[in-house]
């Protein structure tokens, strides 16, 4: 299978000005990303897709492919994942270069295991799926089972829509939620369907501390900052 992997970077970040080129443990935050992927081996090619000409340069000087950079329309704080991901196939088609999956990897998720990729794969193939996202367990008091929404008369109903709870907690089935880790899908559901997960998605679960951080805010930052320093981040 051919592999593309597909970091998406743009410039003017306001939770934390700058984020995807920010130092972090002495490496702009692009680099953890890129280096996963790259001791992979997984991937024909790793792209960095940027508006930004100093993003660009700096991804360059990392070892990044950069062979265009994203128009404004899918650069804003509205563009949409899909659209960033079909028009980098589309640019990498205009240069003959095609590919059978995608992996859309995110710089904000920087402790990403380079196996985790190669489990995610494996997975996709073993299950014959059209696509694939990590997740992380939800925890049991979050469990979608014992939740609540108000309905029209402003009384509590379960969100689920049953008329009873489940009472133990040993009886919960697991629930997910996705942790922007690992995105993977097969090109023909990018281009075809404009979806990320087609008829089937699979899964990959994570449950390390690194994987649970995911850097929007200062507060995020800070936690990764006291990551590397806790855990002598090497890749």
């Amino acid at each position: 299978m051919k592999l593309l992997a597909i970091i998406p970077a743009r410039g003017g970040s306001k939770g934390v000005p700058n984020k995807n080129i920010k130092s972090l443990g002495g490496k702009p935050l692009l680099w953890y990303t890129f280096e996963s992927a790259r001791i992979s081996g997984l991937f024909n090619e790793i792209v960095l897709s940027t508006d930004s000409e100093e993003i660009a340069e700096i991804g360059k000087s990392i070892g990044l492919h950069v062979p265009f950079l994203r128009p404004a329309e899918f650069s804003s704080d509205q563009s949409k994942s899909i659209d960033v991901v079909n028009h980098c196939l589309e640019e990498l088609e205009k240069r003959e270069l095609n590919y059978d999956a995608v992996f859309l990897l995110q710089p904000t998720s920087p402790f990403r295991e380079p196996n985790s990729l190669l489990k995610a794969l494996n997975i996709l193939e073993t299950k014959n799926a059209d696509s694939l996202v990590s997740v992380r367990r939800v925890p049991h008091h979050f469990n979608p089972h014992w939740l609540f929404e108000a309905d029209e008369n402003n009384l509590l109903k379960i969100a689920t829509g049953e008329t009873e709870l489940i009472s133990r907690r040993q009886d919960l089935p697991d629930a997910f939620y996705r942790d922007g880790q690992i995105y993977l899908t097969k090109v023909d559901v990018l281009r075809k369907q404009k979806s990320f997960t087609g008829k089937r998605l699979s899964y990959i679960l994570n449950e390390s501390v690194g994987s649970s951080i995911n850097i929007d805010t200062m507060d995020d930052w800070y936690e990764a900052e006291r990551y590397i320093a806790n855990n002598k981040v090497e890749l």
